[in-house]
């Protein structure tokens, strides 16, 4: 088996996302080769900046390099689709920021490609990988609440709550036809989904656009940048601003999210509450540490993140003892961790413990009833066909 300091990786993208890749790699100890960039120039400097070694020309130059066994995509989503088919192609294995793909035909041709080819495919939701998360995971498949009945809460960000306020995630050309619901929602979808073990069956969706005339700046914007464009041309806007949706689960527990990214003050809270048959728990990304349970008969409690205390698989995700708060950065890691645990052996687990292709799909079916039902003004169930298996039980190998 190959530590990770035997491994050789290589970024696509140069933006907030893929620094933050990088970052979590190093600190595992993974060789990052190098970085692709927008053009040639921006990747050239963002290397710099960073320190990387290499800013590859072109994706065919970096999968040149055969130093690079695994390939990050963090680029645009309008891109990653054809190129997260050229790596598969060229052999290495793929971890893609969500969304997998620009819509749900795509996202299924790569989970097919992917069980072809026999590599390593994760899609980064990370929020699963909050040491609490994953503790509530396993609490919920033990019997821990009871029966999963029903499940609430939000994801709120004020980024873009201006009309002076500006990303590529605005144009459906470039980010998909979804935005606040593909961008952040499908964390909080692919989280609840994990940690209950439950699919969503049915959804009824409401989106709105409050802002339908945005200033575009005349040049390139870095997500959650403050800065203000000098000069700026008005831009039409189709994309949703809000979304509010009911949810129906497989076992006839219901639900309910509210997500928006035009909540001042709320800089990425995402907050949800699970109530069972026996006990109810709680939790605040803003508060990562923090996981509330909820008695009827006892008192309430609040556990503080406690390797000692916690479930197996959330000691694997915690790196800090007690006391030492780990946060957004840390889950990086720790995805990153049990991903290349497999990587180092060559090839998937059975049941791999991180998210992959398939659940990265599953979220793109979601967000296509999701996208049917505001359109239709009706309950509208999410559409599968046969393909691979979610994985979400399985420990990583060590």
């Amino acid at each position: 088996m190959k530590r990770p300091s035997e491994i050789g990786a290589a970024v696509v993208g140069s933006g907030f996302i893929g620094t933050v890749h990088i970052e979590a790699l190093r600190r595992m100890g993974v060789h990052v080769h190098g970085l692709l960039g927008s053009t040639p120039e921006r990747g050239a400097a963002s290397a710099e900046r960073i320190g990387l070694p290499t800013a590859y020309a072109s994706l065919s130059d970096l999968l040149a390099d055969e130093r690079v066994e695994v390939v990050h995509v963090t680029s645009p989503n309008h891109l990653h689709h054809a190129q997260v088919s050229q790596i598969l192609a060229a052999g290495r294995h793929v971890v893609c920021e969500k969304p997998l793909a620009m819509t749900s035909e795509q996202s299924g041709e790569l989970v097919r490609l992917a069980a072809d080819s026999g590599r390593i495919n994760a899609v980064n939701f990370n929020i699963r990988f909050y040491p609490l998360n994953q503790h509530v995971h396993e609490l919920i498949a033990a019997g821990g609440v009871g029966d999963v009945r029903l499940v609430s809460g939000h994801y709120f960000q004020d980024w873009l709550m201006l009309e002076t306020d500006w990303n590529w995630r605005l144009v459906p050309g470039l980010g998909g036809s979804l935005r606040a619901v593909g961008d952040i929602g499908s964390h909080w979808l692919d989280l609840i989904t994990f940690m209950t073990g439950l699919r969503i069956t049915e959804v009824m969706a409401d989106l709105a656009t409050f802002i339908p005339i945005r200033r575009e700046p005349t040049g390139p914007v870095e997500t959650f940048s403050t800065e203000r464009a000098a000069e700026t041309s008005e831009r039409e806007i189709g994309t949703e601003d809000v979304a509010t949706i009911l949810l129906r689960f497989e076992n006839g527990a219901r639900g309910s999210v509210a997500i928006s990214q035009l909540s001042a003050g709320r800089k990425n809270s995402l907050e949800y509450e699970i109530d069972g048959s026996s006990a109810a728990v709680a939790w605040d990304s803003e508060q990562p540490d923090q996981l509330w349970t909820g008695h009827r008969d006892a008192a309430n409690e609040i556990l503080i993140r406690n390797p000692a205390l916690m479930a197996p698989l959330a000691r694997d995700a915690a790196f800090l003892p007690a006391g030492h708060v780990e946060g957004f950065a840390d889950t990086f890691r720790a995805l990153f961790s049990a991903i290349y645990a497999d990587v180092g052996h060559g090839a998937p687990s059975e049941r791999p413990v991180y998210p992959t292709f398939a659940d990265g799909h599953d979220e793109m079916l979601v967000g296509d009833a999701v996208a049917t039902s505001a359109r239709e003004g009706r309950w509208t169930a999410v559409e599968r066909t046969a393909t691979p298996a979610m994985h979400m039980e399985e420990p990583a190998r060590t």
